[in-house]
């Protein structure tokens, strides 16, 4: 009788194992089809997100080329807006360095050719004013020439005489330091002729520009480089005001922060031909005066 039940109860077990197997092998077939017919759907939604995604991907890629090739082309074709800016800047910049010159040299002259108490003070403070940020210097030009300022009656706040005026307090220092320079390391026998000839301090001054005058115009178009490449002094004191006071600088900062990069792309270059000439005219002025 035990072995009776004992057999009974393992036929039992048998036969539930072998429907659990098979229950088994019913839905793991049931979840491969359901899996087939997912994976083998077409959705069109999804479809259209990856060809966006690749299209992103693409543009993303192109962004920077197709970028130059536009800004070329504004080149190319003279755009008048691009003209406009440019020469905007050159005039702003060439009168600010012409004023600044005919300050800074004859000062750079007087000061090398005259031994002073504080010069060696004064020099210090042209070599501290040659690195002042450029926006220090728009402030406290602002400070001067807005409404409730110094000179607010004049109205000069926004307008291209601001950006002179400021540009004038940056390069000054540049060129006159650097003119003392280039006068302190002239042939002394060029100041022992000025003095056995009884040269007055005018006529000292006009033998110096005559005789060192390729240091001096080295002075001046670093002066110029110095101006042209500013962007605080005109965004501060200029406004940046489209058609009257924008500059190549303050054009591609706005340009950029608008999205159109290859307006300000082609600003870049125009900015790079300038500062390429500059070095130019740089490299032709120290081979003359060596």
């Amino acid at each position: 009788m035990r072995v009776n039940k004992s057999l009974k109860i393992i036929f039992f077990l048998y036969f539930i194992s072998c429907q659990v197997s098979a229950e088994n092998e019913v839905l793991n077939s049931a979840v491969s089809d359901v899996d087939y017919t997912f994976n083998s759907a077409s959705f069109p939604e999804e479809d259209n997100l990856i060809k966006q995604d690749q299209n992103y991907e693409n543009k993303k890629n192109n962004f920077f080329i197709d970028a130059i090739n536009s800004s070329l082309k504004l080149i190319i074709n003279f755009d008048a807006s691009l003209l406009y800016v440019v020469t905007t800047s050159l005039k702003i910049s060439f009168i600010a360095v012409l004023i600044a010159s005919l300050i800074g040299v004859p000062l750079g002259i007087i000061v090398a050719l005259n031994n002073f108490t504080g010069k060696n003070f004064l020099l210090t403070c042209l070599n501290t004013l040659m690195a002042v940020p450029t926006v220090v210097i728009g402030l406290v030009l602002y400070g001067i020439l807005n409404r409730q300022g110094l000179l607010g009656e004049m109205a000069l706040l926004y307008t291209p005489v601001a950006i002179i005026i400021g540009q004038c307090f940056l390069v000054t220092p540049i060129i006159w330091n650097l003119s003392v320079s280039a006068i302190t390391g002239s042939d002394i026998r060029l100041k022992h002729a000025c003095t056995l000839l009884g040269a007055s301090q005018i006529q000292q001054i006009f033998i110096y520009l005559s005789e060192t005058r390729f240091a001096l115009m080295t002075a001046v178009a670093i002066g110029f480089g110095r101006a042209i490449g500013e962007v605080g002094i005109a965004m501060i004191l200029g406004g940046n005001i489209e058609g009257f006071t924008r500059t190549m600088t303050t054009a591609i900062a706005l340009e950029t922060n608008k999205g159109t990069f290859d307006f300000a792309l082609a600003l870049g270059f125009m900015l790079l031909f300038v500062a390429f000439f500059v070095n130019i005219i740089l490299h032709y002025f120290q081979s003359k005066s060596k």
